[in-house]
């Protein structure tokens, strides 16, 4: 235990010294920021305006809080800006606690908790400044927690964490199957129903207000997203770009929805396949997950791929996507924990290659080295989630179906 505090603290230290240096030199140029969005929903909640009814929000209600809080008082402009980054850097220090508690939890050598924490403390520099000024380090917190609490036998909190992060942001749903399986076969069904019960409230919770106040203006941010183009960072994009090099595919590019994207009959067919092998991933891991024993161990990895699915297999896939890696990639143990973490990091680096600093010569020029690069990066995710679902395959195979004798008493420990 004393050696993980110290751990800790020096993981949160290095994290601060990382966050530091992406405001110097190298870090601070052509940066491409959202805070100006953000601002103007903070701003108007502040004044008083109701989200969904008095202004469109493209993101779900969870999201509203990181919003709101650094426009407190009128705050705006450079004010906002840093009260936003000084936010994004509290909550990546919870992510890099949370991922020590999951650590202390699961009884992991010193070894792997100076591996994971060191991963977590330095991918804020390995990505770049796409960091602070997105606010992907909200939910991916919010997943840290349901992920600790739920390996700390916190399993009513863990779901109350991970309804949060769903509210947050949608792709924590796809957790959402493998918890409740877990929860389930180790403690039985009345358990999981009841964690099921506290997710979907926490979800209600944040959801229903603005249904019954505003209905179009939520089912709009539904649409907005649902409707999104193939965005140009996406595998699909990636091999339409390889191939406009290859062979001289002659692309269209479209600005919309907040994004630079492909468009064209093609580009078209590509995000619906893309859509497909994301749900079939998807399954394929919540099946393999179900099938095999409900070990802690087995939940993370099957945590991670699920993530991994949705982020490689995305129609979008934005630079800040990667953020909702750190915290369940490196949790994965042993040899393959390892190499996955070594492809996410390749994944986080090969990204700061062309964004922000050349993600303009790739969109306005289809630049090739730039879309070389994008193809790299998106083929290190495919094979990252094809290795993280094969260790499910071959762990169902060493692994007969069952329940460990040690977790088959009651719901004691499950209490919130």
């Amino acid at each position: 235990m004393s050696f993980a505090f110290a751990a800790t603290l020096v993981a949160c230290t290095l994290f601060l010294v990382g966050w530091g240096v992406l405001h110097r030199g190298f870090f601070t140029h052509d940066r491409i920021i959202d805070t100006p969005v953000y601002e103007s929903y903070g701003s108007a909640i502040d004044s008083g305006q109701v989200p969904y009814r008095d202004f469109a929000l493209e993101y779900p209600p969870g999201a509203l809080p990181v919003f709101a809080l650094p426009a407190l008082g009128g705050a705006h402009g450079d004010a906002f800006r840093r009260r936003f980054e000084l936010e994004m850097a509290f909550l990546g220090e919870v992510i890099v606690i949370c991922l020590a508690v999951a650590l202390v939890a699961l009884g992991a050598g010193r070894r792997r908790v100076l591996a994971v924490l060191a991963l977590a403390a330095l991918a804020v520099v390995a990505l770049g400044p796409v960091v602070l000024s997105r606010f992907d380090l909200w939910p991916a917190a919010l997943t840290a927690a349901a992920l600790a609490a739920l390996l700390s036998g916190r399993l009513r909190l863990g779901h109350l964490a991970l309804g949060a992060a769903v509210a947050a942001k949608l792709y924590a749903a796809v957790l959402v199957p493998l918890t409740i399986v877990y929860v389930w076969r180790r403690f039985g069904r009345r358990e999981a129903l009841i964690c099921g019960g506290l997710l979907l409230a926490v979800v209600a919770a944040a959801w229903v207000p603005f249904i019954v106040l505003a209905p179009h203006g939520v089912w709009h941010s539904f649409w907005v997203q649902a409707s999104r183009p193939l965005q140009i960072e996406s595998l699909g994009a990636a091999l339409l770009l390889a191939a406009h090099h290859t062979f001289g595919l002659g692309l269209t590019k479209d600005s919309s929805h907040g994004s630079q994207n492909l468009a064209g009959a093609g580009p078209d067919t590509l995000a619906l396949v893309l859509s497909v092998l994301q749900l079939a991933a998807l399954l394929a891991t919540w099946i393999l997950f179900a099938r095999g024993p409900a070990t802690r161990e087995r939940l993370l990895l099957a945590s991670a791929a699920a993530v991994v699915a949705v982020v490689a297999f995305g129609k979008v896939l934005s630079p800040q996507f990667l953020i909702w890696l750190i915290p369940v990639v490196p949790l994965v143990a042993g040899r393959r924990g390892l190499i996955a973490s070594l492809l996410l990091a390749a994944a986080l680096v090969v990204t700061q290659l062309w964004f922000p600093y050349r993600y303009w010569e790739l969109v306005l020029h289809f630049g090739a080295l730039e879309s070389w690069l994008v193809l790299i990066r998106d083929l290190v995710l495919v094979a990252l989630f094809a290795y993280l679902a094969r260790g499910l395959v071959e762990r169902n195979a060493k692994a007969p179906l069952a329940v460990p004798s040690s977790v088959r008493a009651g719901s004691a420990r499950a209490s919130v």
